[in-house]
This record gives C-alpha cells, sequence and structure tokens, in this order.
C-alpha cells in the first residue's frame, strides 16, 4: 500500500554504523557539506572520478547512519566499478557480511521488490513493511507486497529508495538501509534529507551511466515524422499495418513504408526493434 509522506521535525541522526564503517561522533555532529558542494562532490565527468564520488556519497549517508546500496541498471548484471576494477557495492559500501551480497545476485532485480518498484515510480520515496511512502498515490505499488520482504532481512526494516529513470529506457535503483535494524520508521530523516539525498544520487548515478556508456546502439540525433511516429504508436500496440491503414486512412504499403525508413532512421534490424528504439527514445509515450 502506498501512502502520502507525512511531516516531521527534526531528523534524529542514528550514529551506530554497520561492521564496515567509520563511527561517527553522536552530539552535534552535521554532514561537512551543503547541497550544492555535495552535488559537485559527487558529479561523475570521467571514470576517474568514480571513486571519489561514491566516497563522498557514502559518507553523506553515513552521516544520517544510513548504508547505500546502488545500482546503475537493474536490467544489467554488470555491477557498478570504479577506474581500477574495484567493486563499489563492496569494496566502497562495505557489503561484504554474511547475507549482505547482494550485488552478486544477478537476479535481484527480477525477485527483489525494490528493484521492482523502482520500475514503477520515477520520484524519492521510503517504505517498511507496512508499504511505500511515496509523494504522489502510486497504485501501481499497491500489489507489491513488502512485508515478506522485510520480515525475511533481519539487519533493516526500512529504506529510502531513490529510482533514476536515464536516457534509453534505464533505470537505476538505490537504496538506503538504516544500520540500526530496530529502525522502522524513516518519515523524519526522509523529511530531512530525502531531497538532498535524492538529487546526490541522481548526479552521480547519471554521471557514472554516462562515463560507463562506451558503445552507441541508438544513432544520435534521430528525427522521426510525424506519420512515421503515428504509424510505430499503433504498432506498438499490436495493430498490423493493414489495421494501422484502416485506422489513419492510409494503405498498408504506406504504413509498412513509414515504419521501414523509422527503422532505418534508428539502425533497426527489424519491426520489433525498431519499435523498441523509438520507445527508448520516448517517441511512443507512456499511453502506448
Amino acid at each position: 500500500m502506498t501512502h502520502a509522506l507525512r511531516l516531521a521535525g527534526q531528523c534524529e541522526i542514528v550514529p551506530i554504523m554497520g561492521e564496515q564503517a567509520e563511527k561517527l561522533p553522536v552530539d552535534g555532529f552535521a554532514p561537512p557539506m551543503d547541497a550544492r558542494t555535495l552535488v559537485d562532490a559527487v558529479t561523475v565527468r570521467c571514470v576517474e572520478d568514480i571513486h571519489d564520488a561514491a566516497v563522498v556519497l557514502r559518507d553523506y549517508a553515513a552521516a544520517y547512519g544510513l548504508r547505500a546500496a546502488l545500482c546503475d541498471d537493474i536490467a544489467s548484471k554488470e555491477t557498478m566499478v570504479d577506474a581500477d576494477g574495484a567493486v563499489l557495492a563492496a569494496d566502497l559500501f562495505g557489503w561484504l557480511g554474511d547475507g549482505e551480497r547482494w550485488w552478486e545476485d544477478h537476479r535481484l532485480a527480477l525477485h527483489s521488490p525494490l528493484p521492482r518498484s523502482c520500475r514503477y515510480e520515477s520520484e524519492p520515496f521510503w517504505c517498511n513493511a507496512e508499504g511505500f511512502r511515496t509523494a504522489q498515490p502510486n497504485p501501481y505499488l499497491d500489489d507489491i507486497d513488502l512485508s515478506r520482504y522485510f520480515s525475511a532481512h533481519e539487519r533493516y526494516k526500512a529504506a529510502i529508495v531513490v529510482p533514476v529513470h536515464l536516457p534509453f529506457g534505464q533505470i537505476s535503483a538505490n537504496s538506503f538501509q538504516p544500520s540500526d535494524p530496530d529502525i522502522t520508521d524513516l518519515s523524519e530523516m526522509f523529511a530531512a534529507i530525502g531531497d538532498t539525498l535524492a538529487l546526490a544520487t541522481r548526479r552521480f548515478i547519471a554521471g557514472y551511466a554516462s562515463a560507463m556508456r562506451t558503445k552507441r546502439r541508438i544513432p544520435s540525433d534521430c528525427e522521426l515524422s510525424k506519420r512515421e511516429v503515428e504509424c510505430l504508436r499503433w504498432a506498438a500496440i499490436g495493430k498490423t499495418d493493414r489495421e494501422i491503414g484502416m485506422i489513419i486512412s492510409l494503405s498498408h504499403a504506406t504504413v509498412r513504408y513509414h515504419v521501414h525508413r523509422a527503422g532505418e532512421k534508428l539502425n533497426s534490424v527489424n519491426r520489433a526493434q525498431t519499435i523498441f528504439k523509438a520507445g527508448q527514445l520516448g517517441y511512443l509515450g507512456a499511453n502506448s
């Protein structure tokens, strides 16, 4: 079930960290940088920036008693690494304990409700066994059961989640769990740092994805015509060329020409890939 976010006052910072993290001072501690400085510090402009930027994001989360678990692409089996090939989840974020090596589970995005929820939500939220706390009601999340997920994890009972939707349909799922396993309510912490944490996470993930992207699978500056987009939108919902022609008053040969022409522009090998690439570029919209 999704719940509206409720306002909260001063955030209670939890100083107790995991075994891999450094203990932080309890009284009067404040993160060493404001939001603008933080965002600049986590910006990745090249592969060599990844390590230091990840450390900054890790330490900011740790200042609030949170452990970061980042995934830049839930459709990929590749783990996030720095320029030297060090696995971020293990070597920087410290997920090395018994039952903590989630980054080795290549099926995680398929069976875990947290990355699955990022397919349906684009804004940051927090959640626990009782459901999702989102900025706006999201009925797509109502059918996702979190009670069994959190009951199976003894190390944390709540999480702040930051989805990042990138170009070409890439979805990144990032969660921040309290190091204190007794914490189940993150409303105050989310109200205090949720926006800043989301901004920093999005900047880091976007920079990481750009720095690690080595191939162009879609031609740049691809411009489809109105007719090409119209034909592809109908094709995306399963209409044949003949059916599309009847709907938009064109011959099926003309429809076939427009779909074929769009495929040439998108460097596609067949009709299915043409529709897929057009969707990645946002030509088909959410209602197709």
